[in-house]
């Protein structure tokens, strides 16, 4: 089966926190930063379909956070040289901000991969033939 909606568009729209399904910009509700969408408004596509769809999120921000800002932050600090105090610092105010900055981001990362390892899955792909009728033709009776 040919897929609709391949993976690099997938890709594409999970780098751009569009839905994976039709590529519309309906992740998060209008106006409200922090509450996603429970499906597309443009195609009904769902973005979490399961007990903690979240978690998968919290994890992808949780690890950029620690291995991606703060562990560098402590090392260069420490390097340079500066004392506990401002080490310690810099990195509470980085594992403050930098999560609130990636929620949104990460959401669409984890749909993205969600879709990316399982494209046949998005209502685009899925198979809309009528079912085939038996040919009733070769039965005796």
């Amino acid at each position: 089966m040919e897929l609709t909606v391949t993976r690099i568009k997938i890709v594409q729209r999970g780098f751009t926190h569009r839905c994976p399904n039709c590529g519309a910009r309906a992740l998060f509700k209008p106006g409200a930063l922090f509450e996603l969408n429970p499906a597309c408004p443009s195609c009904g596509c769902r973005f979490d379909a399961d007990e903690g769809a979240f978690l998968g999120a919290l994890a992808l921000n949780y690890g950029v956070t620690a291995f991606g800002v703060v562990v560098p932050i402590i090392v260069v600090s420490w390097f340079l040289g500066l004392g506990f105090p401002a080490i310690a610092g810099m990195a509470l105010f980085a594992s403050v901000v930098v999560p609130i900055a990636l929620y949104r981001p990460s959401r669409s990362w984890w749909l993205m991969c969600d879709s990316l390892f399982s494209p046949e899955d998005l209502p685009a792909n899925q198979d809309r033939s009528p079912p085939v009728e038996p040919d009733r033709s070769l039965r005796s009776g």
